[in-house]
């Protein structure tokens, strides 16, 4: 077994190794030859079993699964057939692994990748060339069909943990007033950095048309792996850990209707560094947004990996949630004036760590030049969605429900119906109320441009 061959300080690498940084610590630095990125995520709805894929393709929540949700080359909801899902928001199949290869040495050349017996994928992955260039969206991009028009209404902007809407909200962006640009950038808000590989051509991917094997319940990326393939160093294996595993599904509940002050309470997750929540939902023209930080941003830009350098800052900004956290309450009444017509929304995040390997280590003598062979990064996160004030009940041992002030007995109660161990708690839902129309970004997008 092969031990950790060296990891960086997770700042120092972006699409590869970031070698204005390293230059400073060591001369003559030059980028891996062959880079490897790891991405896992594990994703759930909230109060429904999980499900690898939707009968008769999706419709209704396959939109929603992948409205807005990333970069995914797949089509949205039809479960993880290409590569691309980890970044978006995609609950089918619920755990999602992606792999990009860059082999300087043989670009756009097939290869392989062993992986241990706990993975439950078989003995290795096959690593294959897209046929053509992926289309690519970052998380809180609008499309670019919608930018191209004079959007209508506005966005209020809601912020904060509490029971009650705080002084000086919300903020008003009025998108009449505003160009399809400016909308665009205030549409994704705050900007995260680090957000990935532009793959094309020159990678190998995984999962492609040849094999879309999924990650199943009990699956574990724990164990040594190796990439294999026509100009890959033979040295390019490396064992993960605990803190690379699969993170666990999001037990997630809420209470109380849109017109309460709706509470949210959850487990706290295996691995997590913060945690962030956001909800939306439409009233005529109008869009509607809060969300947990503690600072004004439309925060559709944060559902994406974070590093932990952006999660340490935007702990210390309040704009994340700290890892202990495991409740947080949503103003009251900011959600009624969609009535029945739109149910409002919640995304929640928990974000994992990011780890890099690179082989060989960086030489002691800072003088040396350093030419290193390969590097691996391996980013883990976990999500949730659930639509708000609907009465559907939940049962979740060991935990009660958090209900926020203002929250009457009668006010609806919504449970991922997961326990800690991501196993189904027994929990069946309730068919007392009828759903409104679901609120998916996209269709929101459409009714802000009038398409």
């Amino acid at each position: 077994m092969t031990s950790l061959r060296f990891v960086l300080p997770p700042a120092c690498l972006a699409a590869g190794l970031c070698i204005a940084s390293l230059g400073a610590q060591a001369q003559n630095t030059k980028p891996p030859k062959v880079q490897l990125w790891m991405d896992l995520s594990t994703g759930t709805m909230a109060g429904m079993p999980e499900m690898d894929s939707l009968p008769g393709g999706g419709g209704m929540l396959g939109g929603l699964m992948g409205g807005m949700g990333g970069g995914a080359q797949g089509r949205a909801g039809s479960g993880n057939t290409a590569y691309g899902h980890a970044r978006a928001m995609s609950v089918m199949p619920p755990r999602v692994i992606d792999l990009a290869l860059h082999n300087s040495l043989r670009p756009g050349v097939e290869a392989s990748q062993a992986i241990p017996p706990g993975m439950r994928m078989g003995e290795s992955l096959p690593l294959i060339p897209p046929r053509a260039q992926p289309t690519q969206t970052e998380p809180g991009e609008v499309p670019q069909e919608y930018q191209q028009h004079q959007p209508k209404g506005r966005i209020l902007l809601y912020w904060g943990c509490g029971s009650a809407v705080r002084a000086g909200q919300p903020r008003v962006i009025d998108l009449a007033r505003a160009k399809p640009s400016d909308y665009a950038q205030a549409f994704a808000g705050r900007a995260v950095p680090d957000r990935g590989p532009r793959v094309g051509p020159a990678y190998a991917l995984y999962p492609n048309e040849r094999n879309q094997v999924s990650l199943s319940r009990d699956s574990s990326v724990v164990g040594e792996h190796q990439v294999r393939g026509d100009g890959v160093p033979a040295s390019m294996k490396f064992t993960l850990g605990a803190a690379q595993d699969l993170m666990p599904a999001i037990d997630l509940r809420t209470t109380g209707k849109p017109q309460d002050s709706m509470g949210t309470s959850w487990q706290p997750v295996r691995n997590a560094r913060a945690y962030y929540l956001h909800a939306m939902s439409q009233s005529g023209d109008d869009l509607i947004m809060w969300s947990s930080a503690e600072t004004p941003d439309t925060g559709m830009g944060l559902f994406d990996y974070l590093s932990p350098a952006t999660i340490d800052r935007w702990l210390k900004e309040r704009v994340l949630l700290q890892p202990e956290t495991t409740q947080c309450a949503i103003p009251q009444g900011i959600f009624a004036g969609g009535g029945r017509d739109a149910t409002p929304m919640l995304r929640m995040m928990a974000y994992g760590g990011e780890s890099h390997i690179v082989h060989p280590p960086r030489p002691a003598d800072p003088k040396a030049a350093w030419e290193p062979e390969w590097s691996v990064r391996v980013r883990v996160k976990s999500h949730t969605m659930a639509m708000l004030g609907e009465e559907i009940l939940g049962q979740r041992g060991g935990m009660g429900p958090a209900a926020p002030a203002g929250a009457g007995a009668g006010g609806g109660a919504y449970s991922s119906g997961m326990g800690s161990s991501g196993q189904p708690s027994g929990g069946a839902p309730s068919d007392a109320g009828t759903p409104g129309e679901v609120v998916n970004p996209v269709n929101l997008l459409r009714g802000l441009f009038g398409r």
